[in-house]
């Protein structure tokens, strides 16, 4: 097997951990292919006097699996997540964190998130303005973004390159490129990679509500309000959890006889220069990102047998990835697959792209479609073939996740049967 493609070392996954709203990994795989939804009512706070009362929130989760008790006091909810799917990944590729220290200067960390721990920023606010307590000395730093991506290296003992992305919605999907870019350029033999978003907080709620962003008129049926791609969806699921990968040489895999899941391909990051939330409406942003990104693979777009959609289900997001999928594939847009997780995660945010990715990656290592669910009345405007309601069995080489988030930030991944 050739070692070295396009003059670079060829990436792969050898590992995969999530923590989501259907369970961690696999469970959270198994559940995708039996179309069950994690969108529920919320149970961390009372959401009654809000008009949208449902999340896809993690439940029944114990950081202190992997965590001192006392530590885990003092970290973010991100930083759980983020620390127990990369423990979770680290044991599915058949490492321990002696073998990560055995070679630590050349394992990486590169893990994003878009908002950062705000359970303690707001924690440190609330007792400062009611009662004047002060905050403690590292409240404030643990609520910063990169602080999962630290926490990672910190127990692993990786001092390799240390990285954290926050760029929204597509912050997961470009960790993982950004990742394999560590290894291509030389920079790290083997890398931790992902993403995290845990804010589902009132005031986190409250803010998408009036950007009139979530999904609403389904309080009483949680697992009908994502629909990716249906005439009727008015908007997405506020949701949290983390995804991991581990990549690494696919030298270095072969010789620790490494189960391989995929190869990472190609990367690509492209900007609308639009708007802060809208996406620009030609699909000229999203275009960008999926072209480039089938270039830096080496492939033709006729290449690629299936697409993991950013499927928000928001009206404007579905009809302009549609739309921008058909100017890259031509007709061949009509000829792959495409599904939405997101019909029944809801969106991770920070998170999304890396939980995604394992369920691109998941397709191409088990042939296998998982479904958009609540796909129930098509819409003209988004006339591709989105695997409605029931999972496939597929032939696939090639596929593509895709992340388009707040700001006009747009990613994309493309990976490889190995």
């Amino acid at each position: 097997m050739e070692l070295i493609r396009n003059g670079f070392p060829r990436v792969v996954i050898t590992g995969m951990g999530a923590v989501t709203p259907l369970g961690r990994f696999p469970e959270y795989w198994e559940k995708l292919k039996a179309g069950i939804s994690g969108i529920r009512r919320i149970q961390s706070f009372d959401p009654s006097n809000l008009e949208v009362q449902i999340a896809g929130e993690v439940l029944d989760f114990d950081p202190t699996e992997y965590i001192e008790a006392k530590e885990a006091r003092r970290m973010g909810r991100p930083a759980h997540f983020a620390v127990t799917a990369a423990l979770d990944a680290l044991k599915d590729a058949g490492l321990t964190i002696e073998d990560i220290r055995s070679i630590r200067e050349r394992v990486a960390v590169d893990f994003g998130s878009s908002l950062g721990a705000h359970d303690l920023a707001q924690q440190a606010s609330f007792g400062f303005r009611t009662k004047g307590r002060r905050p403690g000395p590292f409240l404030l730093i643990e609520s910063i973004p990169n602080i999962p991506a630290h926490h990672i290296s910190r127990v692993l003992g990786a001092l390799g390159p240390l990285v954290c992305l926050s760029t929204a919605c597509a912050t997961g999907t470009h960790s993982i490129g950004d990742a394999m870019n560590l290894i291509r350029y030389r920079k790290a033999d083997m890398v931790v990679t992902g993403g995290v978003e845990a804010m589902i907080l009132d005031y986190g709620i409250a803010g998408f509500i009036s950007m009139k962003g979530l999904a609403t008129g389904y309080n009483d049926d949680p697992a009908k309000a994502s629909r990716p791609f249906d005439l009727n969806r008015n908007g997405f699921v506020f949701s949290e959890g983390a995804g991991a990968m581990i990549l690494e040489t696919l030298e270095r895999a072969i010789k620790r006889g490494a189960r391989i899941y995929a190869e990472v391909l190609g990367m690509a990051s492209s900007s609308d220069a639009y708007h802060v939330a809208a996406p620009e409406p030609t699909g000229l942003g999203a275009a960008n990102a999926m072209r480039w990104a089938i270039q830096d693979a080496g492939l033709d777009p006729d290449k690629i047998d299936y697409v993991n959609t950013h499927g928000s289900s928001t009206q404007a997001n579905d009809a302009v990835e549609t739309l921008a999928m058909k100017q890259v594939f031509k007709d061949h847009a009509y000829k792959l697959a495409a599904n939405s997780t997101k019909s029944m995660l809801g969106h991770l945010l920070g998170g999304a792209g890396a939980v995604e990715g394992i369920a691109t990656v998941m397709s191409l290592f088990e042939q296998i479609l998982h479904p958009t669910i609540n796909l129930e009345t098509p819409d003209p405007e988004c006339d591709l073939d989105y695997v409605p309601n029931e999972a496939r069995d597929a032939r696939l080489t090639f596929a593509m996740s895709n992340s388009f988030g707040l700001g006009g930030q747009n990613a994309c991944v493309v990976f490889g049967r190995v």
